[in-house]
Formats: structure tokens, C-alpha cells, sequence
């Protein structure tokens, strides 16, 4: 197929990826720009959970997954992970790029992903993924199921960086894939248009005090949870207590933790927090019946086809039960390690107590940091919240105040993985037609 133009988008998530398969398959070369080791954003670290729920909601994994594997195999998509944008000029049919690669030590074209290297590193770090056994090794995968499937070295922590003893892993690797001079990289792209797909960070709920979050070992985060669920998690599957590993008899999720909130200046929702707390909750209840699942809510919103009736079943038929009202804080039993929560109920205007074994934090999805700084070099406006703006939301919501430069996902605001992947497509469309406007323009 003939190249009809190049672009660039930088974001490599489901909104990046969906927007990469479209421009390939239009014809263009795509640079897809990552920030870090692996493609795939959060949707990676979730668990393919809503197949087992048996229940008329869209499994956010099971597509995505295919989709990810084959923008590492188009031969019009190239790859820039680990790498930052540091500069950008030009303007559309002629942007110019500058972004900075950072050294994996892992030769990307020789590694095959055996693992070797890492089964035989004899370091072992902090490994925030898997908070149940905290450790990795200093050469890692970033994910179990990160894309491509190549390890990268913690430079800080290696050995052989730190004192030039150890070559354990290049002596293991079968293609000599390790490369200790691996360098850092300034890469010029040109492009006709950009795509910014930028996502999201998740809200630190150790900032909320009360909540005990990072103090007490058995008050975690809904990707926590996510990630027990998952049988190639840190769990293989099981729901425990981090403290001693048992078995949790009652598990209580908190909503809304740092978002809606003058004090954090987070106003606004974050839009599928009711449902993937949903999704958890019921998960909860198909692994371990027997636990007793609370869930504290300021109110729900839930919408799209069959996502009311999913909430309705978990409440009715799965018998967890919904608690109108804010926490206004957990305390830990010493001797016991169970959690004490004291909220309001704001349905019967009444002060109680309730003693979990386990609290499961659901936190506030934000705008990523990079929306700033890339704000700042392209001269785009962003809104009080921190995303990115849009002259005319209604007739061209992917469009952004400089022609060539378009938006998707929740870079533009809060949305789940169906519309970030819908918008996407979108994008693909109004960045064709720009770039051959611009090429006829131009003749």
C-alpha cells in the first residue's frame, strides 16, 4: 500500500492503539509514541473478568488484547516505547518531533521474551504491581502481559551498573539481547498531523489521611483487587489479606476516593468508577459467595446499553450491599489487623461503625501530568480540570485550536474504553481528511 502521509500520537493506550490501526490500514506510517516500556496503558493491567460474570456487560480486555498484538506486527506502525517527547515544531503537513528514547539494555530486535534473564537476576526490588509479594528482580518485564514482550533493566538497582560484578543475565541470554552501552536516543519524526492520546493517572489515596491508605496493610486500591482477581496475578486468582493472607470474610469498596471534592480540586467524575466498582464487587461474589461485599456510594451513574441492569443484578441478586454516604475514616485494630469504618448514613441521617476485614479503595481517575507540558509546547488550551480543550465540542469534539493536532480518549475528559476506542476511530477519519486537505492545499 502506498504511504499517503505519516503521523504521529503519542499515547500508546486503547485510544493510541485504536487510533494507530486505523491510520495503518488508511495508508499512513504511524509513529506511536510511549512513555513507558510497553504499549497498552491501564487496560493491561486489568483483569478479563466480565467473561466469567456472565452478564450483559462489554469485556474491556478480551478486544483490546488482538488489537494490541497486531500494532506490534504492522509493518506501517513503528514503536517508540520508553520514550518521551521533549520538543515539538512545525506546523500541519510539516511537524517535527523531538523525543528522547531511553535505554532498555535490552536489544528490542534480538530479545525473544524467554526470560531467562530475568529467572537468574540476583536482585530483588519493590515491585509496586505486585503489592502482595513486593519484589521483582532488577531486569523485568514491566507487566506479565506487557507488549512487546521485552524486559528492561532498572539501571539504579543492577549490579553491574552499581559495581560491575555481575553479568549474570547476559551470560544466560540465548541472542545476547543484553546491551549494557544501550544509550539514550534523540529521535527527530516528521509528521503530518498528531494525535494526542495521553489518558490518564489514578488519584494517590494515601493523600487522603483518614483513609489509612499505605499505613495499613489491608486497605488497597480496586486495581489491587483487579489484579488478585487475575489468575496471572500476584494471587494467581485468590482474594487475601495482605497482612496474613487469608481469606477475607467481608471487603468493603469505597467510591469517589479523591474525586467530587473541593478539598482535592478534583470536582468532577470520573465517569466509570460506578461500574468497574460494580464489576469488582460481583467478581468478589463469584470467586468467594461466602464474603460479605459493602460498597459506600455518594450516588450512581451508570449508563449504556444493559450497565443498569448489570448494577440492579449485583445489588438484588449478588447481594452486595450499597451504603449511601462518605467514610469519614478507618481505623485499624492492632491486635487483629480487621478495619473499623465510621461514616453517615445519609439515607437514614444516622452515625455507624462497620468492622471489615478488608477495605478496597476506588480512586479518583485524572488527567495525565503530560497534558501540561505538552500544552505548553504546542500552544493548546486546557480546561480548570487539566484537559485538553476543544474549539467546538459538538461539531468537532477531536479537534483541538491548531489544525493537524487532534485529541482522543480521556485526554479530552472522562470516558470508559468503548468510547475512548469510538473517539478514536473518529480521530482517524478527521486526521485523513485533514492531511489530504492540506496536501491539495499545498499543490
Amino acid at each position: 500500500m502506498e504511504k499517503v502521509g505519516t503521523v504521529s500520537i503519542i499515547g500508546g493506550g486503547i485510544a493510541g492503539i485504536q487510533a494507530a490501526l486505523e491510520l495503518a490500514k488508511l495508508g499512513f506510517l504511524v509513529y506511536l509514541v510511549e512513555e513507558k516500556p510497553s504499549i497498552g496503558g491501564r487496560i493491561i493491567e486489568l483483569n478479563c473478568s466480565s467473561c466469567q460474570l456472565e452478564v450483559p456487560m462489554d469485556c474491556s480486555v478480551c478486544p483490546v488484547i488482538p488489537k494490541i498484538v497486531e500494532c506490534c506486527h504492522l509493518p506501517n506502525i513503528r514503536l517508540l516505547t520508553n520514550t518521551q517527547v521533549t520538543g515539538v515544531s512545525g506546523s500541519a503537513g510539516n511537524f517535527v518531533l523531538n523525543v528522547l528514547r531511553k535505554p532498555r539494555f535490552v536489544d528490542e530486535d534480538k530479545c525473544t521474551g524467554c526470560g531467562a534473564c530475568t529467572e537468574n537476576c540476583p536482585v530483588e526490588i519493590f515491585d509496586a504491581y505486585n503489592m502482595v509479594q513486593g519484589k521483582k528482580n532488577a531486569i523485568y518485564f514491566p507487566l506479565p502481559q506487557a507488549f512487546p514482550q521485552i524486559p528492561i533493566v532498572d539501571k539504579e538497582n543492577c549490579l553491574h551498573f552499581k559495581n560491575g560484578n555481575c553479568n549474570k543475565c547476559l551470560e544466560v541470554c540465548p541472542t545476547t539481547a543484553i546491551d549494557f552501552k544501550d544509550e539514550y536516543m534523540k529521535i527527530g519524526v516528521e509528521s503530518d498531523a498528531i494525535v494526542l492520546a495521553t489518558g490518564l493517572r489514578i488519584y494517590d489515596p494515601s493523600a487522603v489521611k483518614e483513609y489509612g491508605y499505605k499505613r495499613y496493610k489491608n486497605v488497597i486500591t480496586i486495581l489491587d483487587l483487579e489484579q488478585m482477581t487475575s489468575i496471572y496475578g500476584p494471587t494467581g486468582g485468590r482474594i487475601v489479606r495482605i497482612s496474613d493472607q487469608r481469606k477475607p470474610k467481608s471487603i468493603a469498596i469505597i467510591q469517589c476516593v479523591g474525586s467530587r471534592s473541593r478539598r482535592t480540586e478534583n470536582n468532577f467524575c470520573s465517569g466509570v468508577c460506578c461500574l468497574y466498582t460494580a464489576k469488582d464487587a460481583a467478581l468478589t461474589k463469584k470467586l468467594s459467595p461466602e464474603t460479605e461485599v459493602y460498597v459506600f456510594y455518594i450516588d450512581l451513574r451508570v449508563f449504556g446499553k444493559g450497565y443498569q441492569e448489570f448494577l440492579n443484578k449485583v445489588r438484588n441478586d449478588l447481594g452486595v450491599r450499597y451504603i449511601r454516604g462518605r467514610p469519614g475514616g478507618i481505623w485499624e485494630d492492632p491486635k487483629t489487623k480487621d478495619l473499623i469504618i465510621s461514616f453517615e448514613n445519609t439515607l437514614n441521617r444516622k452515625a455507624e461503625k462497620l468492622r471489615v476485614d478488608m477495605v478496597v479503595l476506588s480512586p479518583a481517575l485524572l488527567p495525565h501530568p503530560s497534558n501540561q507540558k505538552l500544552a505548553e509546547m504546542l500552544g493548546l488550551e486546557l480546561d480548570e480540570d487539566g484537559f485538553f480543550k476543544s474549539p467546538n465540542p459538538v461539531a468537532s469534539p477531536c479537534d483541538t485550536t491548531l489544525k493537524g493536532i487532534f485529541t482522543c480518549g480521556y485526554c479530552r475528559g472522562p470516558r470508559g474504553v468503548s468510547e475512548s476506542a469510538t473517539q478514536a476511530s473518529a480521530v482517524a477519519g478527521r486526521v485523513a481528511e485533514t492531511v489530504a486537505l492540506t496536501k491539495l492545499g499545498e499543490e
